[in-house]
Parts: structure tokens; sequence; C-alpha cells
């Protein structure tokens, strides 16, 4: 913290942040940070999607009550959350390799993107921004990170600003 803190000072960088950190680590870092004076994490990057909810456990709680603004990677789950493996051929890709991705994901992963497909033809959204604007509904300041490939897909993503989700459908 306090090599992070003369960067910092320095003006080499505005502000500092972790990534998939223990909780107990970045509480005791910005303790020490704030008991010195130093500059203290004011962000956490997680994994975090409706496949992955651990971090609700104690990340997230942890970055409401440290004041952290969280961006979660990996929100649409490696891209079953879009739920193209739950039909053919809609992208593009073979039924054989849609088939062999398709063995590598939990019958768990598939169930989940069904739903998230389900609620979007509800909402008349896309499965992408119901899965965004679920990870984007969580306490605190959540800024989740889009591994667009395309200006389509960019702006598929930021539709999820559009998106609102009973307390039904979350």
């Amino acid at each position: 913290m306090r090599g992070l803190d003369d960067l910092v000072s320095q003006g080499k960088v505005l502000y500092v942040g972790v990534s998939d950190a223990p909780a107990w680590q970045v509480a005791r870092a910005n303790t020490i940070a704030e008991l010195r004076g130093w500059s203290r994490f004011v962000g956490l990057q997680i994994r975090y999607s409706l496949l992955q909810r651990e971090v609700e456990h104690e990340l997230l709680p942890m970055a409401r009550a440290l004041d952290l603004t969280v961006t979660p990677w990996d929100a649409l789950g490696s891209g079953v959350l879009t739920g193209k493996y739950q039909d053919s051929g809609a992208d593009g890709v073979s039924d054989g390799s849609r088939a062999k991705m398709r063995g590598k994901i939990s019958q768990r992963s598939l169930d989940i993107a069904a739903e998230v497909v389900a609620v979007a033809k509800e909402n008349g959204n896309t499965p992408a921004q119901v899965a965004l604007a679920w990870v984007l509904g969580g306490d605190g300041v959540i800024v989740p990170l889009v591994g667009a490939r395309t200006r389509a897909q960019l702006d598929d993503n930021l539709g999820c600003l559009d998106v609102d989700l009973s307390a039904e459908q979350r």
C-alpha cells in the first residue's frame, strides 16, 4: 500500500484498485492505508454473474462497507448467459462446435441461461441485456466490464441500461 500511495502522490495514477483478492486482504490493506494516511483501494474487480455468485457472501458486502466500486468481469458467463448455447445456428457457430462447447457447460449453467432467455423474451430484451442488468442491479456502485468483440455486441450490451427487472425476475 505504501508503494501504491507513492504512485498516487507522484501523479502517476489517480486511484488504485484490486482484483480477485480475498475480502480479508482488501479490508486489511484499506485499514492500514487509512491508519497511515495513504491512498486506499477505491475499486474491486471480481468475477461476478448469475453463474458465479460466491462473491455475494463476503466481497460484495465488504465493497459496500468500504465504499468500493465493483467492476465485475465475466458478467455474461463466457457467453453462456447470452443464450447462444441454448439454440443452434443463431450466431454462425456450427452445430458441431456448439455441441462440443455445450458438453463442457454444466447443466446448472444451462438452466440459468434458459431462465435468462425466458426473461429476455418476456421483456423484449436480449439475454445479454438481461444478464448485465441483473449484475448492475446489485447494491453499491457496480460497473461491469464487457467483452464485446463487435460494435453490434457493444451496442447490445449497452442496452442493459434501459432494462428494468421486476423483483420476481431478479
